[in-house]
């Protein structure tokens, strides 16, 4: 049985009701107030604040007491503002955790999923358990990120953190439990560390004990839309006033997928940092065929599954911009691949040298050279390789999930930051040979925050709640 959704409508009396979308990332964090205004949802930056990783004796870390920080400093400007929300909740990235003892005090740091600690895990957990018995049980696809990876980890090098845990939290249940004191790890984050049984919803207890976590320190699974509390005593005194903290779907995913505009003959990109191309399901897909497709199976907002493959997506562009120290703008970036249109080298973009270079022109060029392509001398002639080979990506990963369920797909509907990315969208549409629709751009905070409205009863199912994106949606390529 999947966990059990608590949907009690508010008791605030208020004319007008805000609603917060806390969705932090790994470069920023923003925090997004909305209320419905004639039947559409009207949404506004209020704050924004950035987000990194720091070194910590050798690894890459979150400072999330520095994140705690910022979560409170954005719920002063609803104060300040005067649009006290009647509820919020917090999305964030998948599989990265926290570890806490007796006294709910942290256990060693909040390392990072691209700390490279999970070296050599993937091997060692495929000797304990077979990868098709692992695919079976968790429908989660061998990532060297993957929560059960840096589990094993701390097994390995730092055995006495586990045997101090008391609680594991995702990020975000760690962030509202700060908030209101209470633990409640939920079903669609959970879904991203491959311990959870994706055919129960529930923790799996042979995968548990590869980790050496019981479950009473994973806790219980909460599903989306299940209320976590009221503000703690001391966050009421400090902000001033009271709110309801609702579970959205705390993975960034589940909640752009809620905000996709369509369900029927539809495939989703969720465009950002990473790129999850896939469909909803109601099961989850656990066959041979699929894990050989490279598909995995993540919550979805509503209790099922996203079945999707994880492409590299535009942390290389972002990357080139950084690496660059920001003298172009993305747009630039686009208008130089568009002029070396005919640029031929295409590359996988989740080869592992990818996934934290220090240069990733030079790891780019590198990736085409040990291939035997032509090798992108010009700015513009790399940006159109990452171009040509994210849209070759996408064509594959369509084709993947049309050969694991046996049918095609005539729409791909891109959310998310980068479905404003125009000269992207026009060669996915050439490359997969399918309707491209755009937007909306906010899909993540909107996902967040209509998982809050069904809370509040403010929409009675998620048809109703999708019907108040309106005009957000950009539309057609």
């Amino acid at each position: 049985m999947r966990p059990a959704k608590s949907m009690a409508p508010c008791t605030a009396k208020t004319m007008k009701k805000y609603y917060l979308g806390i969705d932090i990332g790994a470069s920023s964090g923003r925090h997004m107030l909305a209320t419905l205004e004639d039947g559409e949802l009207k949404i506004e930056e209020i704050y924004r604040f950035q987000n990194g990783l720091t070194e910590v004796d050798g690894h890459l870390c979150w400072d999330v007491e520095r994140l705690f920080r910022e979560v409170k400093n954005g719920l002063k400007r609803c104060k300040e503002l005067g649009k006290i929300p009647v509820s919020m909740g917090i999305d964030t990235w998948g599989v990265d955790f926290v570890l806490l003892d007796r006294e709910d005090r942290l256990l060693g740091q909040a390392v990072a999923y691209r700390d490279d600690r999970t070296r050599g895990m993937m091997e060692a957990l495929e000797a304990l358990v077979p990868a098709p018995v692992l695919y079976e049980k968790s429908g989660i696809q061998p990532q060297s990120y993957n929560t059960i990876y840096q589990l094993l980890a701390v097994k390995k090098s730092e055995p006495r953190l586990l045997e101090q845990a008391e609680h594991f939290l995702m990020v975000a249940p760690y962030l509202h439990f700060l908030l209101t004191g209470n633990k409640l790890n939920e079903y669609t984050n959970v879904s991203t560390t491959g311990l959870m049984n994706c055919h129960t919803g529930d923790w799996d207890e042979d995968l548990l004990k590869t980790v050496g976590l019981s479950r009473a320190v994973m806790g219980r699974i909460a599903g989306p839309g299940t209320v976590v509390g009221e503000f703690s005593p001391a966050v009421q005194e400090e902000l001033g006033y009271s709110c309801r903290v609702v579970l959205p779907p705390t993975h960034d995913t589940a909640c752009a997928v809620l905000a996709v505009p369509f369900v029927e003959d539809t495939i989703y990109i969720s465009s950002g940092t990473w790129s999850l191309m896939g469909v909803e399901l109601n099961e989850a897909d656990c066959s041979e065929t699929s894990r050989l497709q490279g598909l995995t199976n993540e919550g979805s907002a509503t209790g099922g599954i996203c079945l999707m493959q994880n492409i590299m997506g535009l942390w290389i562009i972002q990357s080139i911009k950084k690496k660059l120290n920001d003298e172009f703008s993305f747009v630039e970036l686009a208008d130089m691949a568009r002029k070396a249109g005919d640029f031929p080298s295409v590359i996988d973009v989740n080869d592992p040298s990818l996934m934290a270079p220090e240069d990733m022109i030079r790891a780019i060029q590198a990736c085409c050279k040990k291939t035997g392509q032509k090798v992108p001398a010009s700015l513009g002639e790399v940006m159109q390789c990452v171009y040509n080979s994210l849209a070759e990506s996408y064509r594959k990963a369509s084709l993947a999930i049309e050969t694991a369920g046996g049918r095609t797909y005539s729409r791909i509907a891109i959310v998310g930051g980068g479905c404003q990315d125009q000269y992207l969208n026009e060669l996915t549409a050439k490359a997969t040979k399918k309707k491209v629709c755009a937007g909306p751009v906010e899909a993540t905070a909107m996902g967040n925050i209509l998982i809050q409205i069904l809370a509040d009863g403010a929409a009675e199912n998620v048809a109703e709640a999708k019907k108040l994106l309106g005009s957000h949606s950009l539309g057609k390529v």
